[in-house]
Formats: structure tokens, C-alpha cells, sequence
């Protein structure tokens, strides 16, 4: 059962985290859309607060009328059955509602939930999605600081987002080889009091051959190496597809990496810095990670391997790519109703990464959480560990 005094403390602390990320913006930041893959900040702040009025609100408050019936069409995202909506790529031309509008918007939403929190008696179910909301609020967190990220780090003058902000630790350990032996291994979410994304419940059993894996991350040094070696010329390195994709699009280097006399730099979301050569490598395709791993000789982890190994290294500075196609469980079933859009409808042609990043909101990650995306997206902190 979901204690009422936690998720009252939950839903406070994120939608205030939501704003502490916002905070460190000009007005003029929140409403830029640069690609299709990147949402305005203001974006962010709208959806999130849409999701709670939409999917709690208009379900379990009594009298509760929609604060901005308009809202619902402008920050709905992919909820198919919840009604129309504003097609991804035109997000970035909405100037109204304004910033301010959207907070008061958020103020009022907030508010009307801790109405419901705090004076009535919620069913299981309830808190179950208010609980969900939380957590898709701590998903779009991330999103946010990427997305920040973006938006500035393509913006000519490299801004700061904020002094001092760490999007790394260097791992100073030697290079290990993790044996794990073949046998049968448990994969999934287990623990029902827990919370846990439908993608991750079916716990069940696969069988796995021996293998190695590697207790570090690859580093900006390694992958240096990979790019002076020629392996973006290399075609036998790549898949058709990413063969297409890196000439298309010219990609020679991580995003974020520029060539500065001589020297590589990069941007991070404390401004534009000297490349670190220990620092775990980020911003990479899956095309990229799993090229450089032809290059080694070596091999990207299943997910299976992954979580089966998890507990022998260290993880959370960077998504990693494995080679597991995002696909359901045995026994999958979504949730009913139009909350069973969250995940299962994406499964297909997406390549599941394990882990979290340094954008990652806090209490927001497990062994079992499977993240999911599109082989050439590379907004995200994603990089790679090594198996064989």
C-alpha cells in the first residue's frame, strides 16, 4: 500500500524540482525547439502539469472544472484516446500560453492537488497514478536538463546553464573483465510495494551463455582513438543504416565535441570546456557505440547481461546501449485505459539502454528500469559499456 504522507511529500518535491531546473533560465529559453526530438522548457512544465489535471483531477476531484480547456490540445503529447493535440514539431511556435501563464497554471494545478491529497481518502488505484504522474514528472526532469542542454549547446555564444554543474566523475579504477558463468538468471521487477514501469513487470527467466563484462565505462580517451583510427571512415564498422546516417548528417564526433586549434572541447551545461580524456564518453548514437565495440573486437551488453551483472560495477553517470531490441515481456499486458499508451505502444524499432545518467531526478532508477530510444538519437547522456 502507498503511504498518503510519502506521495504527498513525492508530488511536493517534484513539482518543485521541475522548477529549481527551470529557475537557472531566461525567459526567452523556455520556448525554443530546435529539433523535433527537443521540447521547449515551457513545454515540459505545461505536460506535466496537464498530466495531473487530465489523469487525477478531472477523475477524483469533485466539482474540479479544466483550469484552461484550450490547455489540453496544446500539452497533450502522444495520448491518443485523451484527444487531439498540437503536432510534436510545432510545439516551439506557441508563444501563448505565456511562461507566466504556464506557472500560474502549474500553481493552480498544484494546489488542487494537494487539496485531493490532503483531505480525502484515496483508493489504491488513485494513488497508483498519482504516483505514476510523479514519476513521468521526474522522467520529464531529465528530459528537461537534455533539452536545456540542447537548446543552449546549438546556440552560437555556448551559454552557461549553470556554474558548477558536474556531468561526470572519472572512474579511477583499473580495467576489469567481470566473469559471469552460463546459466539461468531472473530478469524483471519483482517487488510489488515498489514502484516500477509496466515495461519492467514479467519477471522471468533467460538463459545466457558465459560471458565478460567490462567494469567501466568507455572514455573520451578510448573513443578518441576510435575517431584518429579512422572509424568513422570505416564502413565495415556500421550498419547500412548508420553508414547513411553519419554521411547524411556529416557526424564525426560525439555531439557536443568542437574542434578548437587543434584541441577537442565540449560543451556541457556548465559552459564550453576542455576535453577531459578520462571522462566517460557521452552523447553517443547506438550506431556510434556499436561501431567503436566492432572496432575493439568486442560487443555491446544485452540488457539481460546488464541487469544480471549490474550489482558487480559501478553505474548512473551514463544511459547505456545494449544490444536488446526494446520489446515487451513474456506475459505483457498494458494497463487498461489510456494510461496503456505510456510504453507499450513504443515497442518497436528502438534499442532499450540500462542505467541512468547525471540528469537522472532522484529515487528515479533501478537495476530493472529500461529505458528505450531511436538508434541515431544522441540528445540524451548515453554511452557505452563493453562485453565479450
Amino acid at each position: 500500500m502507498i503511504d498518503p504522507e510519502a506521495l504527498i511529500t513525492l508530488f511536493k518535491n517534484t513539482r518543485s524540482l521541475t522548477e529549481e531546473i527551470c529557475s537557472h533560465l531566461k525567459t526567452e529559453d523556455y520556448v525554443v525547439q530546435p529539433i523535433v526530438d527537443v521540447s521547449p522548457p515551457k513545454w515540459h512544465l505545461g505536460h506535466t502539469t496537464w498530466f495531473f489535471e487530465t489523469f487525477v483531477l478531472q477523475e477524483n476531484l469533485t466539482g474540479y472544472e479544466a483550469y484552461d480547456p484550450r490547455y489540453a490540445y496544446v500539452f497533450n503529447s502522444y495520448y491518443e484516446t485523451a484527444g487531439d493535440k498540437v503536432i510534436r514539431s510545432d510545439r516551439g511556435n506557441l508563444s501563448r500560453p505565456t511562461v507566466s501563464e504556464v506557472y500560474d497554471f502549474r500553481k493552480h494545478v498544484t494546489e488542487k492537488m494537494l487539496d485531493l491529497l490532503e483531505n480525502n481518502e484515496l483508493s489504491e488505484e488513485v494513488k497508483k497514478v498519482i504516483e505514476l504522474g510523479c514519476h513521468h514528472e521526474k522522467q520529464h526532469q531529465e528530459l528537461l536538463l537534455t533539452d536545456i542542454k540542447y537548446i543552449l549547446g546549438n546556440n552560437p555564444l555556448h551559454p552557461v546553464y549553470r556554474e558548477g554543474f558536474r556531468e561526470y566523475k572519472t572512474e579511477d579504477l583499473p580495467q576489469e573483465w567481470i566473469e559471469i558463468p552460463e546459466g539461468i538468471y531472473e530478469i524483471g521487477h519483482s517487488n510489488k510495494e515498489d514502484f516500477s514501469y509496466d515495461n519492467e513487470l514479467g519477471r522471468h527467466k533467460v538463459f545466457l551463455n558465459p560471458y565478460k563484462i567490462s567494469n567501466k565505462l568507455v572514455t573520451n580517451k578510448e573513443y578518441l582513438e576510435f575517431m584518429e583510427a579512422g572509424g568513422y571512415e570505416q564502413v565495415l564498422l556500421w550498419h547500412a543504416e548508420a553508414w547513411d546516417w553519419i554521411h547524411e548528417n556529416e557526424i564525426t564526433a560525439p555531439q557536443y565535441w568542437y574542434k578548437v586549434n587543434d584541441s577537442w572541447q565540449q560543451y556541457t551545461l556548465a559552459g564550453l570546456k576542455d576535453l577531459d580524456p578520462e571522462a566517460p564518453v557521452t552523447h553517443l548514437s547506438y550506431y556510434e557505440a556499436f561501431a567503436f565495440a566492432q572496432w575493439k573486437g568486442l560487443r555491446l551488453p544485452t540488457e539481460f547481461e546488464w541487469e544480471t551483472a549490474q550489482e558487480r560495477f559501478d553505474w548512473g553517470q551514463r544511459w547505456e546501449w545494449t544490444e536488446s531490441a526494446y520489446s515487451p515481456y513474456p506475459n505483457y499486458t498494458k494497463p487498461p485505459g489510456t494510461l496503456g499508451e505510456y510504453n507499450g505502444k513504443f515497442m518497436v524499432n528502438q534499442k532499450v539502454l540500462r542505467g541512468c545518467s547525471v540528469a537522472t531526478s532522484p529515487n528515479h532508477t533501478r537495476p530493472t528500469y529500461r529505458n528505450f530510444f531511436h538508434p541515431h538519437l544522441r540528445w540524451q547522456f548515453t554511452g557505452l559499456r563493453l562485453a565479450k
